[in-house]
């Protein structure tokens, strides 16, 4: 019997604002349709196959969603009302656990919880009218995840295909002192517009993120490649034969060595322990150089040159930002003085201390690091 067309979905993918153009990128590169930037996160269509490679692929993206409903609202009684009208039936059975999350924002709405609270009982009290039995509530690995969005006086529920936060890829168990989340390393490492072609060195390397995020960039690795489980596997409409051929594919594709060297140095001893250790998670701690080095002592590696990228401290706390000129002073003065031909790019959320690195800026994007104002300003020499 012949099949009929694929199911057109329209999806939306969240990203850290500052990334949507990226993740715009990413979603084209992939075959996505009618991408459209918004904040926060793009909207785009595709048939299911390429949900399950968004979800694989997207080294950006937080959450891929697919909205199922919008409404307007102005109270949880019409968001009760609103989510009755759908036949639930269509999306899970009264055997699947789910799991409700909300975000609200200059809402009448203001207690996200509650309004989670009544998404999930009007779902549970249609089916123990229907079927006089409810599904079950997991807030940890729900079957069927929900995601309600309310801004304003509009709300937006989706399915979550995602399920745990994309950026957790799993090669980080330990958090350090101040994690750089891995899908905002991802973005860093796209913006500059580096693509493996030349060598990529981060002198304060922390725990080795950007190092990790830039390595399976240029080995083609997807991020979710060895993830155990995603949202869309607990669907009605899940397609385990189609899955497989997607991640298999996605398998076959990955490089067994680095087009060029990738190096991470730091001056803390504990700092270099977790970047061996997240690499050598990540499976591909043999193809990354870490090593003890002082930003003072830096020296660029012999060949080539490439580009420098770091997330310095930025003082986030009081009486740390005037602990931290000597470190952007001494940043700009070894890139003046020992890195002819490279490229710097610095993530800080410090305007002041950025200017200590003595250099006007070539080019500026402004990000959000959670919920700290942030820009990645790219230094080169003239």
């Amino acid at each position: 019997m012949k099949k009929g067309p694929a199911k057109r979905l329209k999806c939306f993918a969240t990203c850290a604002r500052g990334l949507e153009k990226t993740l715009a990128d990413e979603l084209r590169e992939l075959r996505a349709e009618q991408v459209e930037p918004g904040r926060g996160g793009v909207q785009f269509h595709g048939d299911l196959a390429l949900l399950y490679r968004a979800n694989l692929w997207l080294r950006t993206a937080v959450r891929v969603l697919t909205p199922i409903l919008e409404m307007a609202v102005q109270s949880t009684d019409d968001l009760y009302a609103a989510v009755q009208t759908i036949d639930w039936s269509r999306y899970m059975t009264p055997d699947h656990t789910l799991a409700v999350d909300c975000n609200v924002r200059d809402s009448r709405i203001t207690h996200s919880k509650y309004a989670a609270l009544r998404v999930k009982d009007a779902i549970c009290d249609q089916f123990v009218a229907k079927v006089g039995k409810r599904p079950s509530v997991d807030v940890d690995t729900p079957m069927v995840g929900l995601n309600l969005h309310v801004f304003g006086d509009e709300a937006t529920l989706s399915l979550d295909s995602s399920g745990e936060s994309l950026h957790k890829r799993g090669y980080r168990p330990i958090l350090t002192k101040a994690p750089l989340n891995e899908a905002l390393a991802a973005g860093l490492i796209l913006l500059t517009g580096w693509r493996g072609d030349v060598p990529l060195v981060d002198p304060m390397c922390g725990s080795g993120t950007l190092c990790i995020e830039a390595a399976w960039y240029a080995l083609r690795r997807p991020p979710g490649l060895t993830r155990r489980r995603f949202g869309f596997m607990g669907w009605m409409n899940h397609d385990v034969a189609l899955w497989t051929s997607v991640r298999d594919e996605a398998r076959s594709q990955v490089a067994r060595e680095l087009p060029h060297p990738i190096l991470g140095f730091d001056i803390r001893g504990d700092a270099l322990h977790f970047s061996q250790t997240n690499a050598k998670a990540a499976g591909i701690g043999h193809l990354l150089h870490f090593a003890k080095r002082d930003l003072a002592d830096f020296q660029p590696p012999a060949g080539p040159p490439g580009i420098l990228i770091c997330n310095p401290p930025y003082g986030e706390r009081i009486g740390e930002e005037k602990d931290l000129v000597g470190l952007y002073k001494t940043l700009g003065k070894v890139f003046r003085e020992r890195c002819a031909g490279w490229k710097l790019w610095v993530f800080t959320g410090n305007a002041f201390l950025a200017r200590q690195i003595g250099i006007k800026p070539a080019q500026v994007f402004d990000l959000f690091n959670g919920r700290i104002p942030c820009r990645l300003l790219e230094y080169a020499l003239v």
